[in-house]
């Protein structure tokens, strides 16, 4: 988790006197104090709220915990003023497709506010960006700048400037290979033709994103009294609530927010708008075991930041973790203060015991784990891109696919197998050491008739591998659970195995007869397939090295134990 350092002096000017009282609302509002000293508190931030990686950013969500300054904070946003464009060249559209930007005016700096910038900006870089992959932010002295901007690809040799913290200019290769921020994310460039840049109308580099600026204009000091601030990256919505978390800090410092013409996007940047998002009552009570008024529940929404009126809850546009309804009812939680709550015991009697199920998935990720792989975790939901355009999947299966309705992000399916999430793994660490040995297990979704069926599966991916040490795998986990199964060649396997070194995986079951009960009956179910995936769905996934992959349903093996 982030940490964010807090002055004593300033907390005690701008909030209140520091006592054990105050530090425990602090705790109530969702941050631990990790550490204290004579001058500074350590606070501790949950990864849902990046809105409060800044002191300012934290100072405006207490104050409006603590019922001084409730409901959303309203800020002026200025229109475009002349010239006040970003132009989005095509030549970036495979490589880091969009940005969107904001100008800055009026700040008074110093070097506590300076660091405060500079250390949400690499908060916002770790969480949010995921370590700049899925966004980078560039802030730069205006002054040092020329308007318009243009944000293109350009190749490598042709990319020269000073950038930060170095002497002497550089081409965007030696920039990977000799600069120590380039080197630390040249990971994110790899294989690419041509690399982003950010140039002013004096052709200037600003930046190479989402590796490093340039000295010549990246650099903010404390006579800066404007700053040009961009987003880019891959994700669109993702950038627009970054860059608003971004310049309401600065606002919360006594700037001024000007809007700037994206060209590319055709939209103009910022926009805090908020969302409004319907809440029933009945629910809040229900999930919360409360007894709530309208008004009581509306005056807990406003401690925690939100406008609310009839039904429906204005969200500031700033959060970016307000997906669901559950979402606010949680925030109502917190704003009644857990410490409120009257435990129950249940009104039941029984002994409670481990699910077999639960069991089973424990052996099976000890024995996993005991081959020397890493087990992993993946979303539930996942994205069109990956379900169906990389794995190639047929018309019949995508009819299988369930389609969630009003989704906040690109992550619209409930996946149908794990098999794509574990060569999403693989493609997300393709710099990482080999051999990679990983398995998930968990549900997995699809429609049959009217139902949505539920299932849960093992996946297990090696790279580099091939079908005889897969097949190995399974057969050991096989032996280890007393399972018999059965392989043969198979007519209906995924079209992203390899043809030929695939395999059907069937289950034996031994079954008494309904009529003679000292006879046994066996039959074979078939529980998945093993193989080596197809260097064509290889390539999708920009994946370099050989993988072999099983994937199975456990659904069958559970019917033997229980």
């Amino acid at each position: 988790m982030a940490t964010i350092t807090v002055s004593k002096k300033l907390f005690e000017k701008e909030i209140g006197k520091l006592t054990e009282e105050m530090k425990t609302k602090i705790a109530m509002l969702g941050l631990t104090v990790e550490k204290e000293t004579q001058d500074e508190l350590l606070l501790e931030v949950f990864p849902n709220r990046p809105d409060m990686l800044s002191y300012h950013g934290f100072k405006r969500a207490f104050l409006s915990f603590l019922g001084k300054s409730p409901g959303i904070k309203k800020y002026r946003v200025h229109k475009p003023e002349k010239g006040y464009k970003v132009t989005i060249d095509s030549s970036v559209r495979n490589i880091r497709p969009y940005t969107v930007c904001a100008i800055i005016k009026g700040l008074k700096l110093d070097s506590e506010k300076i660091r405060e910038i500079i250390e949400i900006q690499e908060k916002l870089h770790s969480t949010l960006g995921r370590r700049r992959k899925k966004l980078a932010i560039g802030i730069y002295p205006l002054d040092k700048i020329k308007l318009p901007i243009t944000f293109k690809a350009m190749e490598p040799d042709k990319i020269r400037f000073i950038p930060l913290g170095s002497q002497r200019e550089m081409s965007g290769l030696e920039i990977l290979q000799k600069h120590p921020t380039g080197k630390e994310y040249a990971h994110l460039l790899a294989g690419k033709i041509k690399f982003p840049v950010f140039i002013d109308g004096n052709k200037n580099v600003l930046s190479m994103p989402p590796i490093i600026n340039s000295q010549l204009t990246g650099k903010v000091e404390e006579d800066t009294r404007e700053v040009f601030i961009e987003c880019s990256g891959f994700d669109l919505e993702i950038q627009k609530k970054c860059l608003n978390i971004l310049v309401t800090t600065l606002a919360e410092m006594g700037g001024k927010i000007y809007q700037m013409e994206i060209k590319g996007i055709k939209e103009q940047t910022p926009d805090l708008s908020t969302e409004k998002m319907k809440i029933s009552l009945k629910n809040v009570n229900k999930l919360l075991g409360l007894n709530l008024s309208e008004r009581r529940m509306a005056i807990l929404l406003e401690r925690m930041g939100y406008n609310y009126k009839r039904g429906k809850v204005e969200i500031p546009p700033w959060r970016t973790d307000i997906m669901h309804e559950v979402d606010l009812i949680e925030d109502i939680a917190i704003a009644y203060g857990y410490e409120n709550f009257n435990p129950e015991i249940p009104k039941i009697s029984t002994i409670g015991e481990r699910d077999v199920k639960e069991k089973l998935k424990s052996r099976f990720a000890e024995i996993l784990v005991g081959l020397n792989l890493l087990e992993v975790s993946n979303y539930h939901l996942t994205r069109k891109q990956d379900q169906i355009t990389k794995m190639e999947l047929s018309k019949k299966e995508q009819d299988e696919l369930v389609e969630v309705e009003d989704s906040k992000t690109d992550y619209t399916l409930l996946r149908k197998d794990l098999s794509h999430y574990i060569l999403k793994n693989f493609s997300e660490n393709i710099d990482e050491e080999y051999p990679q040995r990983i398995f998930e297990i968990g549900k997995v979704f699809k429609i049959s008739g009217e139902k949505i069926l539920e299932k849960d599966h093992l996946c297990v991916g090696i790279s580099p591998g091939n079908f005889t040490e897969i097949k190995q795998i399974l057969e050991y986990i096989a032996d280890s659970l007393g399972l018999e199964l059965k392989y043969s060649e198979p007519e209906d396997a995924p079209q992203y195995f390899v043809e030929g070194r695939v395999a059907r995986i069937e289950l034996i079951r031994e079954q008494r007869s309904k009529n003679r009960k000292s006879e046994k009956i066996r039959s074979a179910k078939l529980i998945g397939f093993a193989g080596e995936i197809h260097p064509r769905i290889l390539k999708n996934w920009k994946i370099k090295m050989p993988v072999a992959l099983l994937e199975i349903s456990l659904e069958e093996v559970y019917k033997k134990f229980c």
